[in-house]
């Protein structure tokens, strides 16, 4: 078994798209981090979970829980959280006022919701994405194409044509996401004027590695990293919408931020992950190798199966109607 490295962060975000919580130590088990993501808002005009994509204004808010969450807390039993707004006033999450308080903090119709059961499609379920919606959650200009999706696996892809997130999470696609100090510091130094902090990324895990790699964790995809009593399996790197160049809590709007992960880290940073075998994390637990497999597609772009892949995927672009940004 080979150290890679040491957790040095663990983050926990009660309301999708607000600021979370710091935690020294958690349990993480199939749907990721406990309790992460159990409430989200729903926009009312257009039926759907909602998030800092299309409201920018969420990332000013913070969300905490109220008490530690219960063992049972998941999809249909989510726990009481307490939002701040930028003012210091504050709302739990079942208040039955918070609806209109966060409509009138965001100039728009919405509601707060809790994580539907998972046999609760319907609540899973929102617009058809369009070509405009693609680009404007990404922040690409008319004349850019849109981003390179091969890596994800055919049936991940077909669940979110379906569903606003995977069904049984309001996680944007999987249930961890890890970032290495390092990574921040190779893009601190192409863009020393833009402030590099671990909260604009929102990431689950915040690791130290041991490798002097630009972005060391890339190299962890494809492999399981033992991390306290727990298995944490690597897939590839995480593709970055336009959401870390937002102004949010503590942190100035920066759209530097997002123009140089997208020239010089084909616009990923950090990877995405699952639980392989659940357990429990703490802060300063060393990141170990236990088992390596074949890289995924995505970390392995130069194979004949991806470039297939990707033009099958550019097939299915095409078929995205084109539309207007909702």
């Amino acid at each position: 078994m080979t150290e890679v490295g040491r957790i040095t962060q663990i983050w926990r975000f009660p309301v999708k798209s607000m600021a979370g919580e710091r935690l020294s130590a958690v349990d993480v088990d199939a749907r990721g981090v406990h309790a992460d993501r159990m409430w989200a808002v729903r926009d009312v005009e257009l039926k759907a979970t909602t998030s800092a994509k299309r409201l920018p204004s969420l990332m000013l808010l913070s969300a905490r829980y109220a008490t530690p969450p219960p063992a049972d807390a998941g999809p249909g039993n989510a726990p009481e959280a307490v939002i701040t707004f930028p003012d210091g006033s504050e709302i739990a999450t079942t208040d039955p006022g918070v609806h209109k308080a966060l409509s009138t903090f965001l100039d728009r119709d919405v509601e707060l919701r809790p994580l539907p059961a998972v046999t609760d499609k319907k609540g899973y379920r929102g617009p058809l994405l369009t070509k405009a919606d693609i680009r404007t959650v990404m922040g690409l200009d008319p004349d850019e194409p849109l981003p390179d999706l091969s890596m994800f696996p055919v049936r991940t892809l077909a669940e979110l044509t379906r569903y606003v997130t995977p069904v049984g999470t309001y996680a944007d696609v999987y249930p961890l996401h890890l970032l290495t100090e390092q990574s921040m510091a190779t893009m601190e130094k192409l863009t020393p004027t833009s402030t590099w902090d671990v909260r604009r990324f929102r990431p689950s895990l915040l690791a130290e590695a041991r490798s002097s790699a630009d972005h060391p964790e890339w190299q962890w995809c494809g492999s399981t990293v033992r991390a306290g009593t727990a298995n944490l399996e690597w897939l590839f790197p995480t593709i970055r919408c336009r959401m870390p160049g937002h102004e949010q809590l503590g942190l100035p709007q920066d759209r530097d931020v997002v123009r140089t992960i997208s020239a010089h880290a084909r616009r990923c940073l950090g990877v995405y992950g699952t639980v392989a075998q659940p357990g429990r994390v703490a802060e300063g637990d060393a990141l170990t190798v236990v088992a390596t497999e074949r890289p995924p597609l995505g970390a392995r772009p130069d194979a004949l199966a991806a470039r297939v892949k990707r033009r099958a995927l550019k097939a299915g672009q095409i078929a995205i109607p084109r539309g207007r940004a909702r």
